[in-house]
């Protein structure tokens, strides 16, 4: 009965702030909102830095370790080929349709009521008996590893010793995941006129890079998130037909793995290609927690199954041990008519409450 009713809370929420726009850079409504149920309805101290939000469990002491549960406010713009309205909370059935639904509104609500439950009904839980801090976080940004996301209230928490990050997994412990590192790489050449043998096309000397993007095998794989992987994803050359052009750019999007800092990768593809490369960032690093951890081997032992995710997070920015864990499924993230089934909701909390007891 207590699972059913936080299962009803969580979805009502999730509903409300389906229906409140929430697009990464542009969530103050929607974290106004969640401030005010935070405080109101759930009777949380609640504070904030931008849209951020977190509370930290009563009790505090700083002698003891500190767990995290954090999830994302943030969605991205709706694609296309919607056949419902992306803002409208739509129910068919068990199922409630609505953009950001599966990523992160689910996660959302279901780490935030389970938290609450934790901290103020339920005295035998594992922070109600004293046996580690609890922190929950609502960040901002995500979806556009924006800097006025995690990244900025880190330094405003207490020390972490270990994060769960509320992302779509089905429920299985996502333990690493791949990193990312875009490059806007330049190949030069000399403007000549195509009608003549003249000129150095930029084009050609792109190609040859970007086959080597398509084909170096890197040394090292991992055994969770396999190799780096390397796309050229964007090009652009030239002004008309009949001019050989001097410059041809294009974008490669590269998802490293814990095998590699993305600088060591940087600083390989430097050595490999001619063309000019620069990187756009190199702080959304890959990340992972080791199978023997405490919290690992709980989550293994109520049935979970460890796996690399090849899908960026807020992990990326985190200076400690993490892992996803998660209602929903990742394919349906970002995509038309994004769902979450409520059964899946009802999952995790009750998954949620036996691992953190």
């Amino acid at each position: 009965m207590f699972n059913e009713t936080l299962t009803e809370r969580a979805v009502e929420l999730l509903c409300r702030l389906i229906e409140v726009p929430r697009i990464s850079r542009e969530e103050t409504a929607a974290s106004d909102l969640l401030q005010d149920y935070m405080e109101q309805d759930l009777g949380l101290e609640v504070r904030r830095e931008g849209n951020n939000l977190w509370s930290v469990a009563p009790n505090f002491d700083p002698k003891k370790e500190t767990l995290l549960l954090n999830a994302h406010i943030d969605t991205v713009k709706p694609v296309a080929g919607w056949q419902r309205d992306p803002f409208k909370a739509t129910q068919e059935g068990s199922r409630i349709y609505g953009l950001g639904s599966n990523d992160d509104g689910a996660s959302l609500v279901t780490l935030l009521h389970v938290f609450a439950a934790l901290t103020k009904h339920s005295p035998k839980g594992g922070a109600g008996r004293g046996l580690y801090n609890l922190v929950f976080l609502a960040s901002a940004e995500e979806e556009v590893s924006g800097k006025g996301g995690v990244e900025s209230v880190l330094p405003l928490l207490p020390k972490i010793d270990v994060a769960l990050v509320g992302e779509p997994t089905g429920m299985q412990p996502a333990i690493a995941e791949k990193g990312l590192m875009v490059l806007d790489v330049t190949a030069h050449g000399k403007a000549g006129h195509a009608a003549r043998d003249e000129g150095d096309n930029a084009i050609y000397r792109a190609m040859d890079d970007m086959q080597w993007f398509r084909n170096y095998q890197w040394e090292k794989v991992s055994p969770l998130l396999g190799p780096v992987k390397m796309t050229v994803t964007i090009v652009n050359a030239g002004t008309q037909h009949n001019v050989v052009p001097d410059t041809c750019t294009f974008t490669v999007d590269v998802r490293s793995n814990e095998c590699y800092t993305n600088r060591e990768i940087f600083d390989e593809i430097g050595k490999n290609v001619k063309s000019e490369v620069k990187a756009r960032s190199f702080r959304l690093s890959s990340s992972s927690i080791d199978v023997s951890h405490p919290l690992v081997q709980r989550i293994v032992e109520l049935g979970g199954k460890p796996f690399g995710s090849p899908t960026l997070s807020d992990q990326a920015l985190m200076p400690f041990p993490s892992l996803k864990l998660g209602p929903g499924d990742s394919r349906r993230s970002h995509s038309a008519d994004e769902y979450i089934d409520c059964h899946e909701i009802q999952q995790a909390i009750e998954t949620y409450l036996k691992l953190l007891k």
